[in-house]
């Protein structure tokens, strides 16, 4: 049988260990693999790949994990490109669509693996009764940090079992996966090729000798690595703090450990990663929340009858054209919806007068615990140095994010609060 050929610039590295001087040289390779097949949005995406691909071979020296959301909203963009080519590269891969919950629990209690799953977004899209991939979200959800285990009764006697779950995941889809699932991610948003952004075929046969060959040589270097990476605190970029800093924590760690301009790199795309996690649209109940701010305006209080007439006249109170109240889910906003809408965020209507009518409606003392938890700080305006300054709500330049897409008028209300 032919061997297959290897690249030429792999040929004389594929056998020695890596040093200190050379590990640079490998992320490199890697970076050049991984672009010869997928084209990303950005540098900073192909940066993150490349430093997730390396991290999964310190897994057992990490505290946390992040997942890599590879996400498109249409087919035909890529992502499957790049579970296939994370495939060759990462140890101990399991590649599929739609695994049974069972089937990772009892792998991962044997050993670590790195999990590839493609189709994700149809895990995420039945509710309720038809939902059969309950486990498989506690697993993906729980298993981003280390110890965590989900009990489940095994065998004859029912005996508990606390199954291991923490292992690399990346995920590819179309549209967006649950918040629980982002916010434990490198969210990287694929679109299809261009004209002019050509990439080489993918021939499993042909290529995947160089890709096991740059999979071998990063198990090498992350070996004499493991212990510094994984005690490492590695500094991040102004802001990133929070779930942020424990998803780019293994990846700068990384980073740092190769050198070179790896370090720059890594937090450049933190950096950018961060700009993109803060564009992305408000939840629908952040929008009402912010829209609220502005219809309020100085007022103590107003009746509920008041608040459902300025959000469905939006304009006339300065919310935006495309306010969804007047039309929301095929039907103005009603009271019930606002009542179990605010009910999450701790605030209850009660009987407030105004203009000498005592009716049911809302106090403007009850939201600011949520504007200030839930609502970005307010954007100073710029004036003329001349000219002074009008006071105004504090609250009154919240950016207005944009309207999530909603289904069609046949929801009904019990439909609309779960959405909530």
């Amino acid at each position: 049988m032919n061997r297959v050929a290897v690249p030429e610039q792999l040929q004389d590295r594929q056998m020695e260990p890596p040093t200190k001087y050379s590990v640079t040289d490998i992320l490199n390779d890697v970076r050049h693999y991984i672009s010869r097949f997928c084209v990303f949005p950005d540098e900073h995406c192909l940066v993150a790949v490349t430093l997730w691909a390396a991290h999964t071979h310190l897994i057992e020296h990490l505290h946390t994990t992040p997942r890599l959301a590879v996400l498109s909203p249409e087919p035909e963009s890529g992502k499957s490109r790049v579970l296939e080519v994370l495939d060759l590269l990462t140890p101990h891969s399991m590649l599929s669509v739609s695994p049974s919950p069972a089937t990772i629990f009892r792998t991962l209690n044997q050993r670590q693996i790195t999990l590839l799953m493609d189709e994700v977004d149809t895990i995420f899209k039945t509710r309720g009764k038809d939902d059969t991939h309950e486990d498989l979200r506690g697993l993906l959800n729980a298993g981003y940090r280390r110890g965590a285990t989900i009990p489940r009764c095994v065998g004859p006697k029912h005996e508990v079992v606390d199954f291991p779950v923490f292992c690399a995941v990346a995920l590819a889809g179309l549209g967006n996966l649950p918040d629980t699932i982002m916010t434990r991610s490198i969210i990287v948003r694929m679109r299809r090729r261009s004209t002019n952004e050509q990439v080489e075929p993918f021939r499993y046969r042909k290529d995947a000798e160089g890709g096991h060959v740059l999979r071998g040589q990063l198990s090498a270097w992350a070996a004499s690595v493991a212990d510094d990476v994984g005690k490492a605190w590695p500094e991040f970029p102004e802001g990133v703090t929070d779930r942020l800093a424990e998803c780019w924590e293994p990846l700068i760690a990384v980073a740092d450990a190769a050198g070179g301009d790896w370090p720059k790199k890594a937090r450049d795309a933190c950096k950018a990663f961060k700009k993109q996690s803060a564009s992305r649209p408000m939840t629908l109940g952040i929008r009402l929340l912010s829209d609220l701010s502005l219809i309020f305006g100085e007022s103590i209080a107003l009746h509920t009858e008041t608040i459902i007439e300025r959000l469905c006249n939006g304009e006339k109170y300065g919310l935006a054209a495309d306010a969804p109240w007047e039309e929301l889910y095929g039907n103005a906003i009603s009271e019930r919806y606002l009542a179990s809408a605010l009910k999450k965020y701790g605030i209850k209507p009660q009987k407030v007068k105004v203009d000498g009518r005592s009716l049911q409606g809302y106090r403007r003392e009850h939201f600011w615990d949520a504007w200030q938890r839930y609502l970005p700080p307010p954007t100073p305006e710029k004036q003329e140095p001349s000219e002074p300054s009008e006071s105004s709500s504090s609250l009154k330049h919240i950016p207005v994010p944009e309207v999530p897409d909603v289904p069609d008028s046949g929801t009904t209300e019990e439909q609309i609060e779960e959405l909530i």
